[in-house]
């Protein structure tokens, strides 16, 4: 975990930005499973440490700090970078 000069933790978890990727996914985004392309850890996006303190999110892995994700958004667009990532696991439910 890195600490800010006001000694606050420079990221929150993955369900911050939940509610944002929940429109382009159309799922409940903290169950997602991720597979980071780094280190191998697997983990629930919501375990994931989101810094948002810039103009978009960036996602790393709690394991290893690699990026597995970056997000921003526009008024027309949203922008994912996935290549942090080895694989996204999402569960769909039942009957869709």
């Amino acid at each position: 975990m890195t600490i800010d000069d006001d000694g606050k933790s420079g990221y929150v978890d993955g369900n911050a930005v939940a509610g944002a990727l929940a429109e382009a996914f159309r799922a409940e985004v903290s169950t997602i499973v991720l597979t980071c392309v780094s280190c191998g850890g697997v983990g629930r996006f919501a375990e994931r440490h989101v810094y948002d303190h810039g103009p978009g999110l960036v996602v790393r892995c709690p394991d290893c700090g690699e990026v597995n994700a970056r997000v921003v958004r526009t008024p027309s667009d949203m922008w994912l970078d996935l290549r942090g990532s080895l694989s996204w696991r999402i569960p769909m439910p039942p009957g869709s």
